[in-house]
């Protein structure tokens, strides 16, 4: 695409990054991300969301966790899509209170679990592998 002069933007590379990681090329997917600002490109929200979800998918849960922290250094808020999805990372490699930890500061920000996130709650509590201090959550 570079060769053929092809205007390539972070939307491309965004689509890009989330093929690796749905292809399970998790570290082709990580290089091409930590290549962005050498072509003068910064992961945007949803950049950063995808690679966190490919680093969740892929078991690397604490990577996951560095660049959510990263993103914020850098000046990339979080929205309620990026919370949902680590937290999601979380409880699916069974690690659930670092979820809760997440969940809390999803909430003190302001943001709310989507559907997907609020039923691996439920069924954590219905478990009881969950915190019953995140009941008032499903109320």
């Amino acid at each position: 695409m570079e060769a053929k002069k092809l205007y390539i933007n972070i939307v491309i590379y965004s689509i890009l990054i989330e093929g690796l990681c749905i292809a399970g090329k998790i570290e082709s997917a990580r290089d091409l991300f930590c290549g962005l600002s050498s072509k003068g490109l910064e992961p945007n929200v949803r950049t950063y969301t995808i690679m966190i979800n490919g680093l969740c998918f892929a078991g690397l849960t604490s990577a996951a966790e560095k660049l959510l922290i990263e993103m914020e250094v850098k000046g990339c808020s979080p929205n309620g899509w990026t919370y949902n999805t680590i937290i999601r990372g979380f409880i699916h490699n069974k690690q659930t209170s670092r979820a809760m930890v997440l969940i809390q500061t999803m909430v003190d920000k302001g943001f709310s679990a989507d559907a997907l996130t609020m039923e691996l709650i439920v069924n954590l509590l219905s478990k009881d592998e969950a915190d019953p201090a995140l009941l008032p959550l499903i109320k």
